[in-house]
């Protein structure tokens, strides 16, 4: 079963009693249906937020030791790179839930919220590999391994980059244009 479906079979199986027997009722199911994914969307983005929120705090970490050792050569990076964290975990958390209002010109279509919960999905790989990216560079600062500072500062630019990137097209998904 695929991520998506198990997030969104897990909010569903946690329905209360009286939300089951008013799932049943003919329009409020798809209402609650689509209330589900909604939810599971905020799951997933909470998620996001929490995992940047963490790689940005060990990036503070790294930065307080390579100021420490006095290693200005990558200051001004990392300074940006920390500032990029922040950016785009702000960005993450402010993300829309998938919501459009009854009186939206532009509907939200179950199917575009199934699109959105997918595309979500996906970007929880990156922020996996973004972490694993700033613990091994916290690593090797612990270990007073400073040689390759600037390589994991470009490479963590990069990939922070490209996060950016794919999730700022989460609308364009969400509504089936990409």
């Amino acid at each position: 079963m695929s991520d998506k479906k198990q997030i969104y079979e897990k909010a569903k199986s946690e329905m209360r009693l009286s939300e089951r027997i008013l799932a049943a009722i003919p329009g409020f199911r798809g209402y609650k249906e689509k209330e589900l994914r909604r939810e599971s969307d905020k799951l997933i983005r909470n998620h996001l937020y929490r995992k940047l929120s963490e790689a940005k705090d060990d990036l503070k970490h790294v930065y307080q030791k390579l100021s420490d050792r006095r290693l200005f050569e990558v200051l001004t990076d990392m300074d940006r790179l920390v500032a990029k964290f922040d950016r785009i975990s702000w960005t993450v958390n402010r993300a829309s839930y998938g919501y459009a209002g009854f009186f939206n010109i532009i509907k939200v279509k179950e199917e575009g919220l199934d699109r959105m919960i997918e595309f979500d999905s996906r970007l929880i790989d990156d922020v996996e590999k973004i972490g694993k990216e700033v613990d091994a560079f916290k690593a090797e600062v612990l270990k007073n391994r400073f040689d390759k500072a600037k390589e994991h500062i470009q490479r963590l630019d990069a990939a922070v980059e490209a996060f950016e990137a794919t999730f700022n097209e989460r609308g364009e998904t969400i509504f089936g244009v990409k």
